[in-house]
């Protein structure tokens, strides 16, 4: 878990930083519908899991960007950024309607994700434990899908001034719209981190990732 002190003086957003930590301590949350025909396809072509496809190039989208790696270090009133972020996968089971956290650590090389999310998702089934584990797992980001669900809008409310910085993101299942597979994806992130762009690059960043790895086979 390596990180860097951001140096305030010279952070690009340094005014929106000091409201949104100050003035008006709030979060964003924005669903919009994402094409995921591309990676259905590739999904189906090479016999792996969609839904381990999309926790890759979403893991890989967050990473891109030092906007998606801030975290507050509350106790020193220092803004710090992760070298990078893992993604937390949560495993539902059916018999008990329960989840177990699956913490998978983020590496670029597809192979080598998803072989670990893949490892990381069976042990959890193995599990009927909650297994929260915040206090060995700061530099992780919440990814949880909904998969009994096409919903239109999703929203994760934290505590009012609570400086929270990982990004939250949770999707859907996704559905025919003329002849395309579309699927909803909730991105939450502070304000004090990101405004509308930021978050909509989480979107085109999605769509660039998807297409590199649907474009490599």
């Amino acid at each position: 878990m390596q990180y860097k002190i951001v140096d305030m003086e010279t952070y690009y957003r340094r005014g929106v930083f000091r409201h949104f930590s100050q003035d008006c301590k709030c979060s964003v949350s924005v669903t919009s519908r994402v094409d995921v025909t591309a990676l259905k396809q590739f999904s189906k072509a090479t016999g792996t899991s969609f839904y381990l496809n999309f926790l890759y190039v979403l893991s890989r989208a967050l990473n891109a960007r030092e906007d998606y790696r801030l975290a507050w270090d509350w106790q020193n009133e220092r803004l710090l950024l992760w070298d990078q972020i893992n993604p937390t996968q949560y495993v539902f089971h059916e018999d008990t309607e329960t989840f177990t956290l699956a913490y998978t650590e983020y590496d670029p090389d597809y192979g080598t994700f998803y072989a670990r999310a893949l490892a990381d998702l069976n042990a959890a089934k193995a599990s009927r434990e909650y297994g929260l584990d915040e206090a060995n797992h700061p530099n992780w980001f919440d990814a949880s899908c909904v998969p009994w669900l096409n919903y239109d809008a999703l929203h994760v409310e934290l505590p009012d001034g609570y400086l929270y910085f990982n990004p939250i993101i949770n999707w859907g299942a996704y559905r025919e719209e003329h002849g395309r597979l579309m699927m909803p994806v909730t991105v939450r992130l502070n304000h004090a981190a990101a405004d509308g762009y930021q978050i909509a690059r989480v979107y085109k960043l999605l769509e660039e990732e998807m297409h590199a790895l649907c474009g490599a086979v």
